[in-house]
């Protein structure tokens, strides 16, 4: 747990320094007084201040993000005293819209660089390294909402929406996104067309993990005694009760139909067929782990650095319009998506338990392109927001009056504020059930 905290700290505290110095950086550059520059939000006290020239550097108690305060400018500071006062040449209000058109989308185009950035500095340190989806021989095993709609554990999948997936572990975002496409599958050597609708895909979001590969039952490890006489690491079962069952799928299916019994399994042992009574717990376990590793082929590629700049750049990109087509789930109402969307908590639990470099900059590269989408979106209070208002300028050659703009801003927190309570709401829910 504080190796996910420290991990999920340090990596926002990175994505709001890089997204508010995008600003700050702007409107140095356009000769605008920043007079705050913080790191979390500081109501009422800070945990570290420092004034230096004419802005003040400082960290907030309320890690919810960050901000800069530019002088002259409608903000989240509300400064009114400031704003009713004769507009001075360092202000933010007195810059020409094309300016302040920079100022404001300087925070989202910093978010975007230093997300592709990363993965190209990642792609050079690490490569690329996946299952992939053609080398999956055995096919997948479904969840029971998949298998509602027309999936088949041991499907092989073919195309999604008329494309291929080349990395298996993207199948299930690929599948998610294509509502209202076609999953094209193999099964039993012939080749089947799913439809999937927006509902479905409701039905699909509520699993936790609806597709997965196909594993044998190869026994890694005995985790109870009830079984330890029976069973040997590297023992592969093969039936149960008699019935073929050569994936876990299949072993998992058999033993939850003989929960608090015993049942006869079968299973080889360094190539001899053996078959043994073993019993079966309330939860329809054996008490033993299974191995996941070696099963299929690993399809892996090094990049030069100059290899590495296109791949990191596509990648950003990829990730930008994955994103955009999440958004787009959301609000959706068909999909229910919204259910599922989650706030600290669900950030948090995406970074492993142990310290992974790797997976943490993977993961920061995503949550910044994340951060950047969701602050370009047209709502008062926001990039976004900002960003309407300036065109609406450069447009109508006048600027929205400044009781508009502050009205706005009231409107754009509350609809914030309505955003995060959902989003925290939710993980609130899903940590009670």
């Amino acid at each position: 747990m504080i190796i996910k905290i420290v991990q999920f700290l340090l990596s926002l505290s990175l994505i709001v320094i890089i997204h508010e110095f995008g600003h700050f950086m702007f409107a140095k550059l356009f000769k605008c007084r920043v007079e705050k520059f913080y790191l979390f939000f500081d109501w009422k006290f800070s945990l570290f201040k420092k004034k230096i020239g004419e802005t003040t550097y400082g960290i907030g108690w309320i890690p919810l993000g960050g901000y800069v305060k530019i002088s002259g400018m409608v903000d989240e500071s509300m400064d009114k005293e400031q704003l009713a006062q004769e507009p001075k040449p360092w202000e933010y209000r007195s810059k020409p819209a094309w300016q302040r058109l920079f100022i404001i989308v300087g925070g989202v185009m910093m978010n975007m660089i230093s997300a592709a950035i990363i993965y190209i500095c990642v792609a050079f340190a690490y490569g690329e390294s996946y299952v992939a989806t053609k080398d999956v021989h055995t096919g997948y095993a479904f969840s029971q909402a998949a298998q509602n709609i027309g999936f088949r554990n041991g499907d092989k999948i073919i195309s999604v929406g008329g494309r291929t997936i080349e990395n298996s572990g993207m199948l299930a975002q690929e599948i998610i996104l294509s509502s209202g496409g076609v999953v094209k599958i193999e099964r039993d050597g012939q080749q089947l067309d799913i439809t999937i609708t927006d509902s479905q895909i409701g039905e699909l979001l509520k699993d936790n993990g609806f597709i997965n590969r196909r594993y044998p039952f190869v026994i890694a490890q005995i985790a109870t005694m009830d079984n330890s006489s029976l069973f040997e690491v590297g023992d592969s079962v093969v039936s149960v009760n008699g019935v073929e069952t050569y994936y876990y799928d299949q072993v998992k299916e058999a033993l939850a139909q003989n929960a608090n019994d015993s049942v006869d399994i079968g299973f080889y042992r360094k190539g001899q067929y053996n078959v043994g009574r073993a019993f079966v717990n309330n939860d329809g376990a054996m008490g033993v782990g299974i191995s996941i590793l070696n099963i299929y082929p690993i399809t892996s590629r090094d990049f030069t650095f100059v290899e590495a700049i296109p791949y990191g750049i596509n990648r950003g990109i990829e990730q930008i319009s994955s994103y955009f087509d999440q958004l787009g789930l959301i609000f959706n109402s068909e999909t229910e998506a919204y259910k599922g969307v989650g706030g600290f908590i669900t950030m948090g639990k995406i970074f492993p338990d142990t310290w992974d470099w790797f997976y943490f900059w993977n993961i920061t590269a995503l949550l910044s392109i994340m951060i950047g989408v969701l602050n370009i979106m047209p709502i008062p209070a926001l990039d976004g927001g900002h960003l309407i208002f300036i065109l609406y300028e450069m447009i109508a050659r006048r600027p929205p009056s400044q009781k508009f703009m502050e009205a706005a801003q009231v409107v754009g927190f509350v609809l914030i504020i309505g955003l995060v309570l959902l989003a925290n709401g939710n993980d609130i829910i899903k940590l009670f059930q």
